[in-house]
């Protein structure tokens, strides 16, 4: 991996993202084999079909030669409470361009470890699923996620390094990998952390500043659009089919996903307390630590805060909660756990709707 080498920019160490035993686990899904070849002529098979229409090759379809100064923002920097924070106007300028640059390479080393998880998960759905267009549809989405990765490699190696996986994300990731049915992998994915970064991506595209990163999230938008609409086009039939009790335990399952998300990102201050990977890019941008969360803590206090602007997404409100209870996953059970856990229930699907199937709102 290269580190860039500007010196206000210069790591204090290469922080490289290894394995370890825990990485590694055993995953309980059944393989299913599918001998009915004819393709279903519902909505799985239209997605099945503009997946291969919207395939793309990233060495030849994104201008990989555009120049990236990692001492300018990537992203629009007043968008974000950080830049906002009178803090932030203390640090001198090698400062506070090197923690853009970092700080938006830690944002988009999740993106990137995000799809590699997605890539996993894509790969189980076509092994394990019964259904045979539902399985070639998983096929594409693999092939997705895999140009996934490859980009988001690419762009974090233009711009600084690749930061440790987010402990919340890798937790909502192995509890995907690690259920022990394919509705729940879909659920998990399609659903939850597709529809986490489909909003992040949407709100990404709006704001940044660099050509190259603007094509790439479009294009990784717009596949990722349809990996939604799968999860609903396909999910939404086989759940209506189940006994109430496996609907029940499917939708224990939702919430057990969206409860780490939601008290693991509710705060972005507790969140990048807790986040190794964040603490390295303020001691990569020679910031203390203390300081900076002192300096959080004052913005909270001056009622600055992290809205989205117009026109951006709230990842859950917008996209995954309206995903979930179109599929019948908000039972009243599971409607007073996300109550009890103080999780807000969201079934709007208009923005979802607006979202998926290829044709992202950013368009």
């Amino acid at each position: 991996m290269t580190v860039i080498t500007t010196e206000f920019a210069k790591p204090k160490q290469d922080w490289r993202v290894t394995m370890t035993p825990d990485d590694i686990y055993r995953n309980p899904m059944n393989i299913a084999w599918s001998f009915d070849y004819l393709l279903s002529g519902d909505k799985v098979e239209d997605l099945y079909r503009r997946a291969k229409q919207q395939q793309w090759d990233s060495d030849t379809y994104l201008p990989w030669d555009t120049e990236v100064d990692p001492s300018k923002p990537m992203i629009n920097d007043q968008t974000g409470m950080y830049h906002r924070m009178p803090f932030f106007s203390k640090l001198s300028k090698s400062q506070q361009e090197t923690f853009t640059a970092h700080s938006t390479a830690q944002l988009l080393s999740q993106f990137l470890h995000g799809e590699q998880g997605a890539l996993m998960t894509a790969a189980c759905v076509t092994h394990s699923v019964p259904d045979a267009t539902a399985k070639l549809y998983a096929a594409t989405q693999t092939m997705d996620e895999a140009r996934h990765v490859e980009v988001y490699a690419r762009y974090c190696d233009k711009i600084a390094i690749v930061y440790p996986m987010s402990p919340w994300l890798k937790a909502l990731i192995d509890a995907t990998l690690k259920s022990d049915r394919y509705e729940k992998v879909m659920i998990g994915m399609n659903m939850i952390v597709e529809g986490l970064a489909l909003g992040a991506f949407n709100n990404m595209y709006r704001n940044t500043q660099c050509e190259l990163l603007k094509k790439l999230t479009f294009n990784v938008m717009r596949d990722e659009s349809r990996h939604v609409s799968f999860g609903h086009a396909f999910l939404g039939p086989v759940i209506a089919k189940l006994p109430e009790d496996e609907v029940e335990d499917l939708a224990d399952f939702a919430f057990q996903a969206v409860n780490i998300l939601a008290h693991s990102t509710t705060a972005e201050t507790n969140a990048s307390r807790a986040d190794p990977g964040f603490m390295q890019v303020l001691e990569n941008s020679n910031i203390d630590a203390k300081d900076f969360f002192a300096g959080l803590d004052e913005a909270a206090s001056l009622g600055i805060a992290h809205d989205l602007p117009p026109g951006q997404i709230h990842s859950m409100k917008d996209l995954m909660m309206p995903a979930l209870a179109r599929v019948g996953l908000l039972t009243p059970t599971a409607r007073k756990k996300y109550e009890d856990a103080g999780i807000p229930v969201f079934d709007d699907p208009r923005v979802l709707q607006a979202m998926e199937g290829g044709h992202p709102i950013a368009a």
